[in-house]
Order: structure tokens, then C-alpha cells, then sequence
């Protein structure tokens, strides 16, 4: 098994340097370099610079409070909030996002998202397009596996999944994405997850610090000799891999945000690192992250963000603790990317698991309501500044254009390179799968 260096040095958890340093037992997120880079298919490599990024509202918005506001109808049915006007005209959203109503023309509301199969919560829906039925052994891969196995790396040093979920209390919750029947090869790599500890000084003790120091110096003076050497064309290609991710500063650089541009960082504002509830942090930083990290190289980069399963006080909670931070940070991001010419390239969408109930409950809350719920598009060269789909007068079923979980995922993979209609992935039996069942959203191509 190939090691970096021959002396071994005793790390802050107690494992030995030189079994840290072993690189087909260095854990990353829960799993090694070399099963994240057991990539089978080198030949679909491509060097494009497509991306998506998809945030995970966790444990479903209000999508009647947000982007389908009704306000003729009863005090029960249209709650507190009031439209206002976007740059848009005719496009009307919530009072409280009113920096996303200031880009409209570069996104796209959706306002009749079905297929979520019941009130439970659960982000498999949004990741994959699929209800958890039928589903083959080892369940269906997430839209960043499938993509991570067809396309694979656009680059050694940085993986082409990344998952910004940090853990959870409800376990799906704290999700990026499950990798199912194409397995931990393709999941993502977690740095803000189970990872994190790995990635960061626990405690203030000096020579922790200086071990970690020495570690990094060992790298570079690695990288140094084997750049010298010209190992990298004697090995393989998957330990050439994982060699390029452990001697790369490249995501590094990426997840490091100390040299970001400041009025950039105020342009996302902070939010909140810690989780809430037992969801995931309202963490605006995160999107600036992914960002950086599409920006780096990664094809996939998902994020949790927040807790809205608002049965009750669902108003104020919408409005003083989820609204705001959301509304920044996404606005910031979809600014941004066309900011520095990356629209045409990265695609975003913003969505939970279901939508909320058209009454509002005793507690001035909504419940769960998986009949038709809401989402945001944006980026992707996609045709934005218009509306698809819209609900009956008290935002409780399609009334018109219903758009199913998976065409949006279709429409993701397309806008990537893949045809929805003919790439396919092999189960553990290798059988092969289509990506979707669905067809891409002809209205927005």
C-alpha cells in the first residue's frame, strides 16, 4: 500500500502518521480515496465546466408563502404575507424575498411541483426524482452519484460530488444525497458532515497545531519530490487520483473563505452555522461555498438549509428566522454566478420534499400537504424570468402545468450534457437504469 513518508508521527486521535497517510485507508467523509475515485467510467471524463448546485430546503417551505400567494382568497387560506410586485412584470412572490424579486428575470418560480409520494419527510425526492418504490437493491442514486459515475472528476484534486449537509438530528434531514446501487465510489464527499472533524483543530493545544503543521509541510515537500520524480505517469489512474486530491491545494483553497472578497462575504451575509432544530443550519455561507467549489471544479454540490416544517407559528417563523437569510443568500448566489459569467453554466434550484396545507392549522401553522408544493429555478442557460405551472385559487392542487420532481431532474441532467432519454447507470447486478423516467421541461430549453 502506498505511504507518504517514512516516519511516523503520532496524530491528536491517536492513529499513526503513516496510517493516516496510507492512501487506500485514508477516510474522507466516511469513505477512502480510492473508493471515491473508483471511477468506471474514465472514458465519459470530460473537461466542461457544467455544474449544479441544489439547495435542500429542509423539511418543506410553505410554497404558498413564498412564491403562490392568494391573496383573494379567505383570511385561512392566504395568511399574513402580501405580494409585491418583481422586475418581472406579472410575476408576483412574497413580501419577505424581496432580493429575489429584484432578479426575477433570472429565475424561475415553480408553482406546481408534484410527485412527492406521501407527507413524510424524507430529501430522497428531491435528490433523485424518484419515490422510494420499487426501488432496486441498494435504492436509486442521487442526481450527484449518477452524474459523478457518467461524468466523473473534471479535474484530480477535486471530487465531482461534494455534499455541504452537516449532520442532523432526522437523518434525512442532514442528507446530500445518497449514492443507492452505484455505491460509496460515488458518494459525496462531506466536508461540512462527517468529514469535518477531520478538517479541522480540534482544541488549542500547541502541539496539535504543530503536528498538523508538519503535516502540511509533509505534503508539500511530497508533492515537490513526485512532481520531480515523475511518479504520477508510473501509477495508476485511480491512485494518481487520490495522490492529486491529498497533494492538491485546489479544494482547499475552495472550502477557505479568509481570502474571499469582503463585499462579496457581506453580499451573502452570514446567517447561522448551528443546525436548527433538528434540521440543518440557516448557513448563507454554504452558498457561497458551493460557488467556489463549482467554481474549483465540482460538477454537484449540494446543501441543507434550515428547518421549515412550520406546524405552527408558521408566519414568524417564516419571516423572522428562515425568509431573510434565504432570501440573501440565494439572490447573492444567482447574482453572483452571473457576476462572473458562470449562469450559462451552473444551474440551481431551491426546493423541500412537499408542499404545506392550504388551511392554516389551530396553532397557526401549515402541515404537511404532498399534493403540490413550489420551487425556485435558476442559471443553467435555462429560459428564466417566466413562471411554470399554478395552482387552483387556494394553492392546494395544480390547476395548471404540474411539473413532477423528476422533469426537473431530467432538466438538470440535460443542461449537464446527458440525455435523459438514453444514459443510463447499471445496478448491482449491472442491470442498466435510465436516469429519469421523466422528459427535461421543454418550456425552459
Amino acid at each position: 500500500m502506498l505511504q507518504l513518508g517514512s516516519e511516523q508521527f503520532r496524530l491528536c486521535n491517536g492513529m499513526t502518521r503513516r496510517g493516516f497517510l496510507q492512501v487506500g485507508a485514508l477516510g474522507m467523509g466516511g469513505l477512502s480515496l480510492s473508493q471515491l475515485l473508483q471511477l468506471e467510467s474514465q472514458a465519459g471524463i470530460r473537461g466542461s465546466n457544467k455544474a449544479i448546485i441544489m439547495i435542500y430546503l429542509v423539511g418543506a417551505p410553505p410554497h404558498q408563502d413564498m412564491y403562490d400567494l392568494k391573496p383573494d382568497a379567505p383570511a385561512e387560506i392566504r395568511g399574513e404575507f402580501q405580494p409585491i410586485s418583481t422586475n418581472v412584470n406579472g410575476i408576483q412572490i412574497c413580501e419577505h424575498l424581496p432580493h429575489l424579486a429584484k432578479i426575477m428575470d433570472k429565475c424561475v418560480p415553480l408553482r406546481a411541483v408534484v410527485g412527492s409520494p406521501s407527507g413524510a419527510h424524507d430529501s430522497y425526492i428531491c435528490y433523485t426524482g424518484r419515490a422510494k418504490v420499487n426501488e432496486p437493491t441498494g435504492g436509486w442514486p442521487s442526481m450527484g452519484s449518477t452524474i459523478s459515475k457518467l461524468q466523473g472528476p473534471t479535474s484530480p484534486a477535486v471530487p465531482a460530488f461534494v455534499g455541504l449537509a452537516p449532520n442532523a438530528g432526522h437523518p434525512p434531514y442532514g442528507s446530500p444525497g445518497l449514492p443507492g446501487f452505484l455505491g460509496i465510489s460515488h458518494a459525496a464527499f462531506r466536508p461540512a458532515g462527517p468529514a469535518r472533524s477531520d478538517m479541522v483543530l480540534n482544541g488549542s493545544n500547541k502541539d496539535r497545531l504543530t503536528d498538523r503543521t508538519l503535516l502540511l509541510n509533509q505534503f508539500d515537500q511530497f508533492r515537490r519530490k513526485m512532481d520531480a520524480d515523475r511518479v504520477f505517469e508510473q501509477v495508476g489512474d485511480i491512485t494518481a487520483q487520490a495522490l492529486g486530491i491529498l497533494t492538491s491545494s485546489k479544494l482547499a483553497r475552495a472550502l477557505d473563505l479568509s481570502n474571499e472578497d469582503p463585499a462579496t462575504l457581506e453580499l451573502y451575509g452570514q446567517g447561522h452555522e448551528k443546525r436548527y432544530g433538528d434540521g440543518a443550519p440557516r448557513n448563507n455561507q454554504h452558498f457561497l461555498l458551493a460557488r467556489r467549489l463549482v467554481e474549483a471544479g465540482c460538477r454537484v454540490v449540494t446543501l441543507n438549509f434550515g428547518r421549515w416544517d412550520f406546524h405552527s407559528n408558521n408566519f414568524s417563523e417564516a419571516r423572522d428566522t428562515h425568509l431573510p437569510y434565504f432570501d440573501q443568500a440565494l439572490a447573492a448566489l444567482i447574482q453572483d454566478l452571473h457576476n462572473r459569467g458562470m449562469a450559462d453554466d451552473v444551474s440551481v434550484v431551491a426546493w423541500g420534499e412537499f408542499g404545506r396545507t392550504p388551511r392554516i392549522n389551530k396553532n397557526a401553522g401549515r402541515d404537511h400537504w404532498p399534493q403540490v408544493g413550489g420551487g425556485l429555478l435558476a442559471g443553467g442557460g435555462l429560459r428564466t424570468g417566466q413562471v411554470i405551472g399554478a395552482t387552483d385559487k387556494h394553492a392546494a392542487l395544480p390547476a395548471d402545468r404540474p411539473t413532477h420532481f423528476g422533469e426537473v431532474i431530467a432538466t438538470l441532467y440535460k443542461k449537464m450534457g446527458i440525455n435523459p432519454n438514453t444514459a443510463t447507470v447499471p445496478d448491482l447486478t449491472g442491470r442498466p437504469h435510465y436516469v429519469t423516467d421523466h422528459q427535461p421541461i421543454a418550456e425552459l430549453l
